[in-house]
């Protein structure tokens, strides 16, 4: 049950980076969505998406790295 769960956490700024992917994709091809007014608009918004949802998972895979020492050393956390 976990597992599903940490899935599930990892899946969600997964399909948030791709909306951001598909949506700077669609600025480029000048097709408008729906919520959005401008074209730069939807691409800045894209744009937030796809940095926010890459940089979660790139900070989980970091987190858990660093917890498990497979890092480089300038990345260890230094002990009290």
């Amino acid at each position: 049950m976990i597992r599903l769960f940490a899935l599930i956490i990892m899946v969600i700024p997964g399909i948030i980076a791709a909306i951001g992917i598909k949506l700077m994709r669609d600025m480029l091809f000048g097709i408008l969505q729906a919520p959005f007014p401008y074209l730069w608009l939807q691409f800045l918004i894209g744009f937030i998406f796809f940095l926010g949802g890459l940089g979660f998972i790139a900070g989980f895979v970091f987190y858990r790295d660093r917890k498990r020492n497979k890092v480089q050393k300038r990345f260890i956390k230094k002990s009290k």
